[in-house]
């Protein structure tokens, strides 16, 4: 009797066992960890690496953009090579002194500037060395740039004194003028005879700024 007892109250234990694990593989899945994702949105960040469109369009069109043209140079200074030199005596003499246009014409085939005062002296030949004192600058007149197109002239009043004004002059006879253009190293010799005094602290020669002729 006992027997049969325990042989029944085994059978609903272990039907009971086999109920409770059935309900549970037929359960509601376990939620997901953190790592699942919503529904809408993305797992990813996106990149940081990439150029913007902005950005990229800018230096594109930076880098073919053709660079800013070089200003244009303007005439170059006139030089002694490519000038000629004459004088015009008609504008007279006062007090012993002798009044002339010193003229600078451009022989050349380019426009070039002349600007400021040459440098002028007394020279015995083409080859030889400046007599006495140089001119001394008349800065009575402002400066201009004179712009000299091929055979064009700039003009700057020169004024001689006779050598005779001064009695401790020490006479010398000069072949002509040595002239030097504003800023330029090189110079024209211009023959014309006259007298000169070989002290350098008389002044013979008064020389102006360029003008047009």
């Amino acid at each position: 009797m006992t027997s049969q007892r325990f042989s029944q109250g085994f059978v609903i234990t272990t039907a009971v066992a086999a109920a409770a694990l059935m309900l549970t593989a037929c359960g509601p899945a376990q939620p997901q960890g953190q790592g699942t994702t919503q529904p809408g949105t993305s797992s990813a960040s996106p990149s940081t690496t990439s150029a913007s469109p902005s950005a990229s369009s800018s230096a594109s069109s930076q880098s073919s953009s053709p660079s800013t043209p070089a200003a244009t140079a303007g005439p170059a200074l006139c030089k002694a090579v490519s000038l000629s030199a004459s004088t015009d005596a008609t504008g007279g003499g006062a007090a012993g002194s002798i009044y002339m246009k010193l003229l600078l014409t451009n022989t050349g085939a380019e426009p070039c500037l002349l600007s400021g005062f040459p440098g002028v002296s007394l020279a015995a030949d083409a080859s030889g060395a400046p007599i006495g004192a140089p001119a001394k600058r008349d800065e009575s007149a402002p400066a201009a740039d004179v712009l000299l197109a091929p055979g064009q002239s700039g003009s700057a009043v020169l004024r001689y004194t006779h050598a005779e004004n001064y009695p401790d002059c020490t006479g010398v006879d000069a072949g002509g003028y040595r002239i030097y253009p504003p800023e330029d190293t090189a110079s024209i010799f211009l023959p014309q005879p006259t007298k000169a005094c070989s002290n350098a602290e008389i002044e013979l020669l008064t020389i102006g700024t360029f003008q047009p002729a």
